[in-house]
């Protein structure tokens, strides 16, 4: 991969050197400060924020600071720690896990409750909440990824639901208003990821039964500002949050966290040069370049104005194939195209250098201890083969191929100029091209579901930290038998029984190395069969005032405001160092 020059500027890493500075807020105990509002952007606007509908990486950064479940994520390592539940045992045969819940933890403050107060958090809501995860509802997007194969009951609930919570979950029980279990059919090592998730964040039946999917009433650090203008997103702080930082202060720090929906990185960055953002993530590596040479000074100053990290990302970035659709219904004809694709030449031209490697192998990134992707053997750029291929597919030199439509979203420009080089790329090797369709994103997510494109530019940010969620994206257990009905998060509706099996004995495994031995064996089979043609996994440059502190990246975007604050460093007399 290429390198840059400013990729060993000294401004990786640091440390901060702190002071009081009272008149920007009012100072708490172990030198943190109250008050202030953090500003970040996302490029879509959220689709939901309805917990079991989630979807998508900006709909769950906002649902993350509303909502909570019984575990979370540790934004430092992505440990999972409590969150409403202060412990948990796990019984010998790993099956049965108890949750013993906070006192004192209540909804927000809301009209749906009967004195407009909010009600403390009992085990009956969590065993509502997983009911209405295990509903079979157009809106249910998540129960194949954390109850479906999983709990005890939880495949028989759904399949007698028809759109509303029907009978009892056989594998949950509320033993007292802080006490439930979970049963599991089988020991599993990702549930309690699976736990940490936006589907299973607690929602008051008070809520959804006012404002159904359009609730927003949690119990989080922040509350939603049904009161905000349109094109923003305005959390506030929750005065009730039960949470105490180390120090006996409670959290939140912050007043306000506000999201903006700028459609471009270049707007993106130029609101965070003029203040009006606190942080950016995914910054064009040729923009970080052109700042940080012509405003050197406030990266290298002691205290730096911005911090700069780039860093792997679990996310993987690929096309998908229909494949209950001509031509892609044939896997000569998507391997073709596989081998049609010079990754490295869209990394250098197009993308320069912005990724953290080429997507030779599977679909899972390079980023999992113990997962060697480089042992699944992919598809590199072979032209000889690619047009042998399309050939014994019947389509010689291109010859007879029908039209096939791709759609993606805008990203900014990167999404269209990565799907130019590759319609280039396909006319040069396959004599193929392809129509295309710019849409937003909640319709090509709409469109993908419904299988009404040949091919959709897609890509996978991981729930967790575990090549199974990636897997489960071509899982066939998650898809349809009818057509016409929704297919997610299998929206390429892949299906081999051999892989499925693999899948589910990796699921199922006691063990994080035997579940990886299967998973490895499944990963190489569905690549062969090439339902997907990856192109990239992600790197991604961050830029952060160095004001933002006790904020955390970690490699699945999980965002967690609870105990950041905001709190001015104190320059240092020192000049800039000379550029060595």
């Amino acid at each position: 991969m290429k390198k840059h020059l400013f990729y060993s500027l000294p401004i990786i890493l640091f440390l901060f050197v702190c002071s009081c500075n009272s008149d920007k807020g009012k100072n708490a105990k172990g030198n943190k400060v109250y008050g202030g509002t953090l500003r970040i952007n996302e490029t879509d606007q959220y689709q939901t924020l309805y917990p079991i509908a989630i979807t998508d990486v900006g709909s769950a950064d906002i649902a993350t600071q509303i909502y909570e479940g019984l575990v979370k994520f540790n934004p430092k390592d992505l440990s999972i720690v409590p969150s409403i539940a202060e412990k948990w045992e796990i019984d010998a045969a790993g099956t049965t896990y108890t949750f013993h819940l906070r006192k004192g933890v209540k909804f927000h403050d809301n009209p749906c409750f009967a004195n407009g107060k909010g009600r403390e958090v009992i085990a009956s809501d969590f065993i509502y909440s997983f009911e209405l995860l295990c509903t079979d509802t157009k809106d249910n997007s998540n129960f194949s990824g954390t109850f479906q194969n999983r709990v005890i009951g939880a495949n028989e609930f759904f399949a007698v639901s028809k759109g509303k919570p029907a009978g009892t979950i056989k594998g949950i029980k509320m033993i007292d208003d802080n006490t439930l279990t979970i049963q599991l059919v089988s020991p599993s090592n990702s549930f309690l990821f699976a736990l940490a998730s936006p589907a299973t964040f607690v929602i008051a039946k008070e809520a959804f039964q006012k404002y159904g999917v359009d609730s927003k009433v949690g119990t989080g650090p922040f509350i939603f500002d049904e009161k905000a203008p349109k094109d923003r997103v305005i959390l506030k702080r929750n005065e009730n949050y039960y949470r105490l930082d180390s120090f006996g202060n409670q959290l939140p720090y912050l007043d306000s966290i506000v999201f903006s929906f700028l459609p471009t990185k270049k707007k993106e960055l130029d609101y965070f040069q003029n203040g009006e953002l606190s942080l950016l993530i995914g910054l064009p590596s040729e923009s970080v370049k052109e700042m940080v040479e012509t405003q050197i000074v406030d990266f290298k100053n002691k205290p730096p104005k911005f911090v700069l990290e780039r860093s792997q990302e679990m996310a993987s970035q690929y096309y998908e194939f229909n494949l209950s659709k001509e031509p892609f219904n044939n896997v000569k004809v998507r391997q073709a195209f596989c081998y049609a694709i010079d990754r490295n030449k869209i990394i250098e031209n197009v993308l320069k250098g912005e990724v953290c490697a080429p997507g030779i192998n599977g679909i899972c990134p390079p980023t999992f201890k113990g997962y060697d992707v480089s042992k699944i053997v992919g598809y590199d750029f072979d032209p000889q083969k690619a047009k042998k291929l399309l050939a014994e597919a019947g389509y010689p030199d291109g010859k007879g191929f029908p039209k096939v439509k791709l759609e993606l979203n805008s990203g900014g420009s990167k999404n269209t100029n990565v799907m130019l080089e590759i319609q280039k790329q396909l006319m040069e090797v396959l004599n193929v091209g392809f129509e295309f369709d710019v849409v937003s994103q909640s319709q090509k997510q709409e469109d993908e579901k419904y299988a009404r494109a040949e091919m959709f530019r897609s890509a996978w940010v991981a729930d967790f930290p575990s090549p199974e969620n990636f897997l489960w994206v071509v899982y066939g257990g998650t898809v349809p038998d009818d057509i016409k009905k929704p297919s997610y998060p299998n929206t390429t509706r892949y299906k081999n029984n051999e892989y499925d099996k693999l899948f589910e004995a990796g699921q199922a495994a006691k063990t994080e190395e035997e579940a990886y031995e299967n998973f490895m064996k499944a990963e190489q089979l569905m690549i062969n069969d090439a339902p997907i043609m990856v192109l990239w996994y992600d790197a991604d440059y961050r830029l952060v005032k160095s004001n933002l502190h006790n904020f955390h990246l970690n490699p699945i975007h999980y965002l967690d405001f609870s105990e950041v604050y905001i709190k001015e460093v104190v320059p240092r007399n020192d000049k800039p160092e000379e550029k060595k």
